[in-house]
């Protein structure tokens, strides 16, 4: 993740000639990471009704490869700087590849699971150390462009898969949206195999297993804890003691990095505002998309009765004002400031997620996530330029890494917050079910969005230096 040696195997003035086909097939390999979230989101309905999944476990059909992700990204991204970031990266491809095949071929819920595991697992070691080589393989105006092009990844990958979800849930079939990777990853696989210079090693140190270990229980006693008060309340005991437990094992993570010889992640970047501030951003803004996107998939197919395909169709719309909402923050971030385009922004995204309580029906429903798509895709946009405003160019990397940390945090945490809060109708399978868990879920996206506005006006500086 941290990029702490700027030598690689060519000279300075002698960039390496493939260097953009690389940009090309490592964005392809993360648009996989990314659409593997909101293309499995579509087919849940379907992949639930054919394994008999409960709620709980389609719950975690979704988080649990967010959580993985988003838990051992700190791990992968110190890997790539002891290892070298082309072994990293092929290994993690490796380890998608084949966990993808077997989510594919699952015939129940223990090995759907664990191969959703696996795949975060391979996820988090492909995503930092490629990042780490797009960062190593290009120089000034063109690492801009280049970087450009990565973040742009994000709202647009998450906004087509749910297209793309649609269109093969309905088509092949929901196992589909597994096996899809396997061409593909075998192909960049190879590919990237062939192209990628063997970047030298940017650190000496051990992996901090014990720091990842604790981060990553932590989190999964958090997430369990949101899917159990979902059947259980918020007061049940045993919830309680989850969320307990999580608070233990953050403290106890926070302690060991600060006695670890190599320790996991830097905390004294927690400690600047700007940094705060951006990781909150995107907790929320991905939290809320991924809530938005769990949520419309069970209310239009589970509810209204529209299929897999129409479904996708209907979030066309979402995806498109996404992408644009994107475009158009980058443009104005510099004359309206950070602080004021999250507030706005956040105020959007609560309007839009108020409309489905107030009228109900798909026309409602589609318009009123359309509206708080248009304000969470410019918070992407806030989010990495506040939290990077402040950090030296040798601290670029880390920092990166704990803002895509939590933004995989925010994913896991969104899906198991609106699935508690919608569990009575999103477990009834009938279209006769009350729409009322449903509204409830979405009152709670409203509220997380105008709190938060409130938050963003306060925690972000007012300008950055």
């Amino acid at each position: 993740m941290s990029d702490t040696e700027s030598t690689t195997t060519r000279a300075p003035d002698a960039p390496h000639p493939l260097r953009w086909t690389a940009l090309g097939l490592l964005g392809l390999a993360q648009l996989m990471l990314i659409l593997d979230i909101t293309v499995v989101a579509i087919a849940l309905p379907d992949m639930g009704a054919e394994l008999d999944l409960g709620r709980a476990a389609l719950t975690w059909v979704v988080s649990g490869y967010a959580l993985t992700f988003g838990s051992l990204m700190l791990l992968g991204g110190r890997a790539a700087d002891l290892f070298g970031p082309k072994s990293v990266v092929l290994a993690g491809l490796a380890v998608f590849t084949a966990a993808s095949l077997a989510a594919g071929l699952a015939t129940g819920a223990p090995l759907l699971l664990a191969a959703r595991i696996a795949q975060g697992a391979g996820a988090a070691l492909l995503s930092p150390a490629a990042l780490s080589v797009v960062v190593r393989l290009f120089d000034g105006d063109e690492r801009n462009r280049a970087l450009g092009i990565w973040s742009a990844l994000g709202g647009g990958g998450a906004a087509l898969g749910v297209l793309l979800g649609g269109l093969i849930t309905a088509g092949p079939g929901w196992a589909w949206v597994f096996f899809v990777n396997v061409p593909v990853g075998l192909a960049v696989l190879v590919a990237l195999a062939r192209i990628l210079p063997r970047l030298p090693r940017a650190a000496t140190g051990s992996l901090d297993i014990p720091g990842a270990a604790l981060v990553a229980a932590a989190t999964a006693a958090l997430i369990y804890a949101l899917i159990r008060a979902g059947d259980h309340g918020w007061l049940d005991l045993v919830t309680v003691a989850l969320a307990a437990a999580a608070a233990a094992g953050y403290t106890a993570f926070a302690l060991w990095q600060r006695r670890a010889a190599a320790p996991l992640m830097d905390l004294r970047l927690l400690t600047r505002r700007p940094v705060v501030a951006g990781t909150f951003v995107i907790a929320v803004t991905t939290a809320l998309m991924v809530g938005a996107f769990f949520l419309g998939s069970f209310y239009l197919q589970n509810l209204q009765g529209h299929g897999a395909l129409m479904t996708g169709v209907l979030f066309l719309p979402v995806a498109l004002l996404t992408m644009a909402a994107a475009a158009a923050a980058g443009r104005v971030i510099g004359r309206l400031g950070a602080r004021l385009l999250a507030a706005l922004s956040l105020a959007v995204a609560a309007a839009g997620f108020l409309v489905p309580v107030l009228w109900s029906g798909t026309a409602a429903m589609v318009a009123g996530v359309s509206v708080a798509a248009a304000g969470l895709g410019g918070l992407f946009v806030v989010a990495s330029a506040t939290a990077l405003a402040s950090v030296a160019p040798h601290e670029a990397g880390v920092a990166s890494g704990i803002v895509s940390t939590f933004h995989e945090f925010g994913a896991s945490a969104g899906a198991a917050a609106v699935s508690s809060a919608a569990a009575t109708s999103i477990a009834a399978r009938t279209g006769a079910q009350s729409a009322s868990g449903f509204d409830d879920a979405f009152l709670v996206a409203t509220g997380l969005a105008a709190v938060s506005a409130v938050i963003v006006w306060w925690l972000i500086p007012a300008k950055q230096q």
